[in-house]
């Protein structure tokens, strides 16, 4: 896989700064049932590397000193961490949102016959990725039969009360372009979503998030590989909008590794570029425990240009919709 953080050192974007920390996004390990082309994560059905249930107390430890009012739970599949059901139980007894951005697929694997209902009794919000609501868009990004995977596991999510108004329980699908553009319009895109799901499948949900592709990864490595990378730069930055930065996911939140260790945003965590200490050393959650993070600068660089290019673009989703 090719390497794009050289590809993004030498950067004009602009400092930025923290505000108040609200959202603690954890990646539970890069352990997946899928391997998705637009993966910034690499994760899949191969990766060893799995949060230890001594980190997620850790996780639980953080979230009750620092009163953190989100815990955003990321993978790989976050399910398929052995604690995963120890850390939602013991977060919502803290009063925590939670967040589980969840494949869809993963409800249909043998042995996680439990999860719709788990995380429909605890009141988990689910975001579940969806490139698209048409079959061969999706199993060309995500593989065969995932479509149709996909679309039994939100029908299931129905079933329990998920999507439906009322019901309390949150269902918010993600799409991502399929190759290098921006996102259209997240609110067109949304209501073109909802009508056809609900005509083709009775399909409901709450709300539709768009999100950019970042030049990294195994994305990013596929656009080195096709001569695409440098043009697809030239089009983030030529869409940047200074008016997104204050809205950037990363002014407001922190990304845990699977050891514990902290970074700026998701995407700076799978750069390696982690938050640092004075001298250097790595931060790990436990270093900030009775720390407050706000006015600390945020590590930047070309990528940084995916999250503020047009509409904008976070774990939110679009930053002005």
């Amino acid at each position: 896989m090719h390497a794009t953080l050289p590809l993004l050192k030498e950067s004009d974007f602009p400092a930025i700064n923290r505000g108040r920390l609200d959202t603690l996004q954890v990646n539970l390990g890069y352990l997946c049932n899928q391997s998705c082309l637009h993966c910034h994560v690499n994760a899949g059905p191969n990766r060893k590397e799995i949060m230890t249930e001594e980190t997620v107390d850790t996780v639980l430890e953080y979230l009750a000193t620092q009163k953190v009012g989100t815990l955003d739970l990321t993978g790989g599949a976050p399910e398929m961490n052995p604690h995963f059901r120890h850390l939602v139980r013991e977060s919502r007894a803290l009063g925590v949102r939670v967040i589980d951005r969840c494949n869809l697929t993963i409800l249909e694997e043998e042995g996680y016959e439990w999860l719709a209902e788990f995380l429909a009794e605890n009141s988990v919000e689910v975001v579940a990725s969806l490139p698209c609501y048409l079959s061969d868009n999706v199993d060309a990004q995500r593989g065969n039969g995932v479509f149709e995977s996909s679309v039994r596991a939100l029908k299931r999510l129905n079933d329990l009360g998920y999507g439906v108004e009322s019901s309390g329980l949150t269902l918010t699908l993600v799409y991502n372009p399929q190759g290098a553009t921006l996102p259209p319009s997240q609110m067109e895109l949304e209501a073109a979503y909802k009508r056809e799901l609900h005509l083709r499948y009775g399909i409901v949900f709450n709300q539709l998030f768009t999100i950019t592709n970042m030049p990294i990864q195994r994305f990013g490595s596929t656009l080195v590989s096709h001569g695409k990378f440098d043009s697809y730069m030239q089009l983030l930055k030529e869409s940047y909008r200074e008016d997104n930065l204050p809205g950037v996911m990363c002014k407001n939140l922190i990304s845990i590794d699977w050891q514990g260790f902290v970074s700026d945003c998701d995407f700076n965590q799978m750069l390696d570029l982690p938050m640092r200490e004075e001298g250097g050393k790595r931060t790990h959650l436990s270093d900030l425990m009775k720390v407050d993070i706000t006015g600390r600068p945020i590590v930047v660089m070309d990528h940084c240009y995916g999250c503020t290019a047009g509409q904008g673009s976070s774990c939110g989703g679009a930053l002005d919709e």
